[in-house]
């Protein structure tokens, strides 16, 4: 499955709330918010193509991590860390050799 890559990402706050959102326009997605009656928007260009997770760390990085929009941030980045880990498959032990036998002949 492929993830989908966003060039924008950030945080906004309505009716309280505070989400992180992603993008891949930054002036049409700061329109949508501000009609929507989004207030506080802080959204950044991302230095390349992020997944959701990428961004999230992205975010995080530039220091986004106090008040509600870092806890926003940072669960949202707990959601999506879990998600990816689901995919992982950790394997331990040892390994096991398939033995081969030989078919018998009759004669």
């Amino acid at each position: 499955m492929k993830q989908q890559l966003f060039t924008v990402a950030g945080t906004s706050i309505r009716q309280g709330e505070t989400k992180v959102r992603f993008a891949n326009d930054l002036v049409s997605r700061v329109k949508a918010l501000n009609r929507a009656g989004h207030k506080d928007v802080n959204l950044v260009e991302l230095p390349k193509p992020m997944t959701k997770l990428e961004a999230l760390q992205h975010l995080h990085s530039l220091g986004m991590s106090t008040g509600d929009v870092g806890y926003a941030v940072a669960s949202k980045l707990v959601e999506k860390t879990k998600i990816a880990k689901k995919g992982e498959v950790k394997v331990s032990g040892t390994v096991v050799k398939a033995k081969t036998t030989k078919p018998a002949v009759e004669a």
